[in-house]
C-alpha cells in the first residue's frame, strides 16, 4: 500500500506504470491461509438444528471420516443430544477425561466428526448409541445393546488393485481394507468388527434387498430395493417401496445397503423410532393424539 501511494504521488509516470500498478495490487489484497477454522451458526447444517439466535457461531468439525455437511461433531452430541454437558467447556473436560468413544476408539477433540452408521460408546455411563437418520432426514441418537456396538456398516465406494496386486475397498467412512473377499464390488455393504478393523459379512447390492437412503429428500426412509434404473451419462435411479407399500424414488449413489432380503425385521441395525416409514402431515396428526 505505501509503494502504491508512493508512486500514485509523485509527478513522473514511466511506461511500465501498468505494470507497478498490478503488482503493487497483488501484493496488498489479503489472502486466507490453510482452510477455515470458523463457522457461522446460520451456515451450519440445518440437520444439526441449532437454535438461530443461540449465539453467533457453531463448532467447525475438524478433518475426519465424514464430511463437513454430513457429520455431527461430539461438542453437539454431548451437549445438544444427550445433554450430558450444559456448556461447551463441559464438553471439553468429558472429551479429555477420555470418556468418548467413537467405533471404538477414543476421541478427545470434541470436534471429530461422528457421521452415519458410527457408535458412540460412553462406557462409564454403558451407553451405546449408532448414529442414523430419522424419516425426516435427521440425526439421531439410536440407543442399541452391547452385543450390536461391536459392529458397524460401511457402503463400499471404491473398489481396485494395488500395484502389486492387492485387492483394496475404500469405504463411506474412509477405511481402507485390504485382501477383502473378492465378491464386494462397489454399491456393496460390509459390516465391520470394530474390535479388529475386519470384514465378518457383506450385503450385495441386489434387488429385493433393505436399503436405507442416506441423501436426497428421502433421506432416513427405508425399504426394499425394486429395481435399477441405467442412464449412461447421468444418474442412474432406483425405485424403492417402504413397509407400507409407498414407492418412491433416488439416486443410487444415495442408497445403502443395511439387510439381505425384504423383512426390514432381519436387518443386520435395528432401526430407529418410525422404521423408516414417511408419514403424511394427517398421520402424523393422528399419531401424536
Amino acid at each position: 500500500a505505501h509503494i502504491l501511494s508512493s508512486f500514485l504521488c509523485c509527478d513522473f509516470v514511466s511506461a511500465a506504470a501498468p505494470v507497478v500498478l498490478v503488482y503493487a495490487a497483488a501484493h496488498t489484497s489479503a489472502m486466507t491461509r490453510g482452510p477455515k477454522k470458523h463457522l457461522k451458526r446460520l451456515n451450519a447444517p440445518h440437520h444439526w438444528m441449532l437454535a438461530k439466535m443461540g449465539g453467533v457461531y457453531a463448532p467447525k468439525p475438524m478433518s475426519g471420516p465424514h464430511k463437513t455437511r454430513e457429520c455431527l461433531p461430539l461438542v453437539l452430541i454431548l451437549r445438544n443430544r444427550l445433554k450430558y454437558a450444559l456448556t461447551r467447556r463441559e464438553a471439553v473436560a468429558i472429551c479429555m477425561q477420555k470418556s468418548i468413544k467413537v467405533d471404538g476408539k477414543v476421541r478427545t477433540d470434541m470436534k471429530f466428526p461422528a457421521g452415519f452408521m458410527d457408535v458412540i460408546s460412553i462406557p462409564k455411563a454403558g451407553d451405546n448409541f449408532r448414529l442414523m437418520y430419522d424419516i425426516k432426514g435427521r440425526f439421531v441418537l439410536h440407543a442399541i445393546p452391547p452385543k450390536e456396538a461391536t459392529y458397524k456398516l460401511a457402503r463400499v465406494t471404491r473398489q481396485e488393485f494395488t500395484k502389486k496386486g492387492i485387492p483394496v475397498i475404500v469405504t463411506h467412512d474412509g477405511r481402507t481394507i485390504r485382501y477383502a473377499d473378492p465378491a464386494i464390488k462397489v454399491h456393496d455393504t460390509v459390516k465391520i468388527k470394530l474390535e479388529t478393523g475386519k470384514v465378518s459379512d457383506f450385503i450385495k447390492f441386489e434387488q429385493g434387498n433393505t436399503v436405507v437412503v442416506t441423501a436426497g429428500r428421502n433421506r432416513g426412509r427405508v425399504g426394499v430395493l425394486k429395481n435399477v434404473e441405467r442412464h449412461p451419462g447421468s444418474y442412474d435411479i432406483v425405485h424403492i417401496q417402504d413397509a407400507v407399500g409407498h414407492e418412491f424414488a433416488t439416486r443410487l449413489h444415495n442408497v445403502f445397503m443395511i439387510g439381505k432380503g425384504d423383512n426390514i425385521d432381519d436387518a443386520a441395525v435395528s432401526l430407529p423410532k418410525g422404521n423408516g416409514v414417511k408419514l403424511t402431515i394427517v398421520e402424523e396428526r393422528d399419531a401424536g393424539r
